[in-house]
């Protein structure tokens, strides 16, 4: 049977004042009034079952999650007791499907990215779902096309592509896993044509990643085979605090894809957004007459130029007068004000908070 999990255990902090470590960003409603998680959800229904639709979070985010998606069944949230990157959280759920379901094809998407239009992801998966169901052994990523030598995405380098049985999206061979590149090594990957975005999501037999898991992460073998025996147990939850935390904490690119073989890739040829930073509202939201997106019930901007203005407090008015390139973000307790082009600091600013003794504000 076919599954998917969807990854939501990120807090977002590039998305501070908003996304906290009680409110991630996937439950931010600044989207046509849903959240990242909503959106995603909806973008899942029409090819899953609810009941095979699995939400892997931060224990902390797991009432928030359930409230947001409410006819999920409740134990398709799975709250992760650490932090332990995509590669446990993925080991686990292989882990799981596969004790009930040993044949169990899982597709995995993260809940932070907006695609459209979604039919052309609807059409990616089911090619994924059926490429793999043909091919068990085999595994598959979704690549997309370059729209600017990014340096905050991983690449995929693409051999030729070929047509495949039962598939409407050719099939590339993948090449290699190419980590953020620098400037000149993104323009390079642009121009050749060759390269992908890492979209970060994948489809692929449960029991054939826990096998790559086996082979490349064979620290991650014992406790897996714990948690297994004990799930759906009076000790399920003893088990799983006991050893989760145990799993390396490594992301599944590293840990898996760059170093195996017999990996594919579908290209989405879309409008494909990862809402990891302020900027990316850029490409969401229309802007006004002087280049500034504004995401805010009430706003007064009085010359001002190529900001961005977002609170989710309807209550709230936000007024800027005379500024250019700058951010302005308002949540109840914290406020940012921040130039555009200084936005990647924002985890250094969250330390230097820290530091200071303010992790309320966190």
């Amino acid at each position: 049977m076919d599954y998917v999990v969807v990854m939501a255990g990120g807090t977002g902090k590039r998305l501070w004042p908003l996304s906290r470590e009680k409110h991630p960003k996937q439950v931010l409603k600044i989207i046509d009034g849903k959240t990242l998680l909503r959106h995603c959800f909806e973008r899942l229904t029409p090819l899953f079952d609810r009941r095979n639709i699995i939400i892997f979070t931060n224990a902390g985010y797991a009432d928030l999650i359930r409230e947001d998606l409410p006819e999920l069944p409740s134990n398709n949230v799975i709250a992760e007791p650490v932090v332990r990157d995509t590669a446990g959280a993925i080991g686990l759920a292989a882990t799981i499907l596969t004790k009930y379901d040993p044949n169990a094809t899982m597709a995995v998407v993260t809940a932070d990215q907006l695609i459209d239009p979604p039919e052309v992801f609807h059409q990616a998966i089911k090619d994924a779902l059926a490429f793999v169901n043909k091919n068990p052994d085999d595994m598959i990523t979704f690549g997309i096309q370059p729209t600017f030598a990014n340096t905050q995405l991983g690449y995929i380098k693409c051999a030729a592509a070929e047509k495949r049985p039962h598939c409407k999206n050719a099939i590339y061979s993948v090449e290699a896993f190419k980590e953020k590149p620098d400037g000149k090594t993104a323009v390079e990957y642009l121009e050749t044509g060759c390269y992908l975005w890492n979209s970060g999501m994948f489809v692929w037999k449960a029991k054939t990643i826990l096998t790559k898991l086996e082979k490349f992460l064979p620290d991650a073998a014992e406790p897996l085979r714990k948690i297994r025996a004990s799930w759906d147990s009076p000790n399920q939850q003893l088990a799983i605090k006991e050893w989760f935390p145990k799993l390396p904490k490594i992301s599944i690119d590293y840990a898996v894809m760059e170093k195996t073989e017999r990996v594919y890739a579908i290209k989405l040829d879309c409008r494909w957004i990862d809402m990891g930073s302020f900027a990316a509202l850029a490409d969401i939201i229309k802007s006004d007459d002087n280049n500034n997106i504004v995401v805010a019930a009430h706003s007064e901007l009085l010359d001002c130029k190529n900001g961005i203005v977002v609170t989710e407090d309807k209550g709230h008015l936000i007024a800027v007068v005379g500024l250019e390139n700058v951010v302005v973000a308002h949540s109840p307790d914290a406020t940012l004000v921040c130039h555009i082009g200084q936005t990647q600091r924002l985890k250094e600013l969250l330390e230097l908070i820290k530091q200071h003794g303010g992790e309320e504000f966190l």
